[in-house]
């Protein structure tokens, strides 16, 4: 195992990590700017009205992109034990 085979197993760790959690990210955000928005315009100051839309929908965008996260990450858990596998042949 060489240098630059750690750094491929690091970059492609940090990319597995940014699309998986892309979806669940991004949704916040959407989410959170809305609600601000609506606070700023309504000058509501209740903190539950900022955490409880935040989290449905990030179980809403959990059950709906679940399954595409799981495939992503046991493809990449597969590619690794086959690595490791590898190491010791």
């Amino acid at each position: 195992m060489d240098t630059s085979f750690v750094l491929y197993l690091g970059r492609h760790m940090l990319e597995t990590a940014l699309i998986v959690s892309a979806p669940i990210l991004l949704t916040c955000m959407v989410v959170g700017i809305f609600i601000t928005l609506f606070q700023t315009v309504t000058s509501i100051r209740d903190m539950t009205l900022t955490i409880v839309p935040k989290l449905l929908a990030v179980g809403a965008v959990t059950l709906i992109f679940g399954g595409w996260m799981l495939e992503i990450l046991l493809r990449f858990t597969n590619e690794i034990f086959s690595y490791i596998q590898n190491i010791g042949h």
